[in-house]
């Protein structure tokens, strides 16, 4: 029981939440709620004056057959009866057309603020978010689940509006022909709200399975997707199959249950207005015989026992697509609900006391100075990885960051730039706290070359120019020739006008890495993170590219991750870490005198056994 309560406070709290998107469409709304009224009224009224036209058919029909004295169908009446019926089916048509133009440019317009919230989102939520969730998963959330909320509020809601005022004005015409024949027919109402209300909550379970594991499928498409080749050079291709139909089962199965359960509440509605209809005729048949009742009205209150039925079974309908749409909203909420980083305004109230948006940090020179003071940090609060690290860089050095997997090399440089927030110490750039910055200013004093390259689809020039806003065409030709990027450039039939795609498969690993490289000379920036920046390269080209790079480094504060330790053995200082603390720092020389933990490192890479990448 108190799972289902708690089922029904999340259904009512992000139905409240949903509706909420509608209050800036408040006069929209009130059109459409009008337009509904003028087109559902001139509709009902129809089978009233269809019933007036049969009535005169009827009778003058009965009446001739009877031999009544001058009995005649007045075929100028029912012309009359025919062009209002017209008139009333044209101008329901043009009030259903202004409800659905105008509801359509609402659902649209709400669906546009919805998906810019997402994005703003997306772009405010830490890193932590999304070494947790797949991309598809979040792809998921922003385009699948969003679809079904802009088609529930463009369609379904439009439908609900339309046959609530259906069966409204329904009641009201069928009390005007027969109080009694309306008792019968509103008596069936209870019954078809109990199955609706029953198999509604039955079916939302299955609902919320199902868009969650469309979100897990879409995780798995696009994880095998971008590493295909990887999959088919390991020949995992019959598990990723596997794990694709477990996935897709589980969707399967949760889509069929979904369906089955919504769709039995069409035959059930159909079922109870099937029992009002017969009531309907067997006790209207008997009004007639009595004359109660004329025969034209019969007919048109069996009309309306259908139009009755009819909105009562969409609105069944609609109750089922608002399950799948609550659910699909649940989700959009949860990603719009994910804890964000930290402000910059609450990082610095936190270390001064005060909350004054204004009051940022601003580096003013550019020397690159980088010191580590007690910082205390892990990727989840209780576990934590690296526990209080000291460590002071000079403006100008080169430093070089050593050690096995796991011992907090990329962790550092993630803390440098401040992609997580630390649990204790402080990191200072140029004598301010890099907590009192702002993000945006903070990583404009870096340049990154990472050991896996992003490019994005795009000109080579425009993946060039990313480096830095505004660049000039001789800006971006400087850069790549000094990344030695400028020559392959040029062999390609459009050179710099040449498009990379979306993986950027169209060229080779190597000339990936020299765009990246050539990216971080035009940022210019104060201090540079290489990450294993040659990896990718011959040994032809990593000369070329490391002369570069030695001109791109020289005056600036440069931190080096290293797998191959003789790439940095000029370095200015090595830092040694392991499990997340520096256990050993000097030059090169001094650690191998030292023979320590660099020294097994560096010896194990040049063994008899041959040269040992340490990963």
């Amino acid at each position: 029981m108190k799972i289902q309560d708690k089922k029904a406070r999340v259904f009512k709290g992000t139905l409240r939440r949903l509706l909420r998107y509608l209050r800036p469409y408040r006069i929209q709304l009130f059109i459409v709620f009008i337009a509904a009224i003028a087109s559902t009224v001139f509709s009902i009224y129809s089978p009233k004056v269809i019933g007036n036209a049969t009535t005169e058919l009827f009778e003058g029909a009965y009446g001739k057959l009877m031999g009544v004295p001058e009995a005649a169908i007045d075929f100028g009446y029912i012309n009359d009866i025919l062009l209002l019926l017209g008139c009333l089916y044209l101008l329901s048509a043009v009030f259903s057309y202004v409800q659905q133009y105008i509801m359509a440019d609402v659902a649209q317009k709400i669906v546009l603020d919805m998906r810019e919230q997402i994005n703003s989102k997306l772009e405010r939520l830490p890193l932590k978010y999304f070494d947790t969730q797949t991309h598809g998963e979040t792809l998921s959330r922003a385009i699948n689940d969003v679809d079904n909320i802009s088609t529930t509020l463009q369609q379904s809601l439009m439908q609900l509006i339309t046959s609530v005022i259906t069966i409204i004005g329904v009641i009201i015409m069928m009390l005007s022909i027969s109080p009694w024949l309306t008792l019968i027919t509103i008596a069936t109402l209870p019954l078809s709200l109990i199955f609706i209300m029953a198999i509604s909550k039955w079916s939302q379970t299955y609902y919320v399975i199902q868009q969650k594991s469309l979100g897990e499928l879409n995780g798995h498409v696009e994880e095998m997707y971008t590493g295909h080749r990887i999959i088919k050079a390991f020949g995992r291709e019959e598990q990723s199959l596997r794990e694709f139909n477990d996935i897709n089962d589980k969707l399967y199965d949760s889509v069929w249950r979904a369906q089955f359960i919504s769709g039995i509440i069409m035959p059930l509605m159909t079922f109870v207005g099937n029992i009002g209809y017969v009531l309907i005729c067997v006790v209207g048949g008997i009004f007639v015989t009595q004359k109660a009742i004329n025969i034209g009205d019969i007919l048109a209150f069996i009309q309306y026992t259908r139009h009755f039925i009819s909105p009562i079974t969409q609105t069944a309908n609609i109750a089922n697509i608002i399950q799948s749409t609550i659910a699909s909203a649940e989700r959009v909420f949860e990603l719009l609900d994910e804890d964000e980083e930290v402000l910059d305004t609450v990082a610095t109230a936190k270390k001064t006391g005060e909350m004054n948006p204004e009051s940022k940090a601003v580096i003013t020179d550019k020397e690159g100075g980088v010191e580590f003071r007690h910082v205390k940090f892990g990727y989840i609060e209780d576990v934590i990885l690296i526990e209080d690290m000291n460590i002071k860089v000079s403006p100008g050095q080169t430093i070089a960051i050593v050690g096995p997997t796991g011992a907090g090399k990329t962790t550092m440089i993630n803390l440098l730039m401040r992609f997580y927030e630390l649990n204790g110490g402080e990191i200072v750039i140029d004598g301010v706290n890099i907590a009192e910055m702002k993000r945006s200013d903070l990583r404009s004093k870096f340049s990154m070359v990472l050991q896996d390259t992003w490019l994005f689809n795009g000109t080579i020039r425009d993946n060039i120019a990313y480096g830095r806003t505004g660049a000039t065409e001789s800006e971006i030709l400087r850069a790549a020739k000094v990344a030695h990027a400028d020559h392959f450039i040029r062999t390609l039939p459009l050179g710099y006008d040449t498009v990379l795609n979306e993986e950027a498969s169209n060229i080779s690993e190597g000339q990936k890495q020299l765009l990246t490289i050539a990216r971080a000379f035009l940022a210019d920036p104060s201090i540079l993170i290489l990450d294993e920046a040659t990896s990718s390269v011959d040994t032809r080209t990593e000369v070329q590219i490391q002369k570069g790079i030695n001109t791109l480094m020289h005056g600036r504060t440069s931190f080096v991750i290293a797998h191959r330790l003789s790439t940095i053995r000029d370095a200015d200082l090595i830092l040694v870490m392991n499990q997340g603390s520096v256990i050993e720092k000097g030059t090169h020389e001094e650690l191998m005198a030292k023979d320590g933990f660099y020294a097994d490192l560096y010896n194990s890479q040049f063994s008899e056994q041959g040269v040992v990448e340490v990963v």
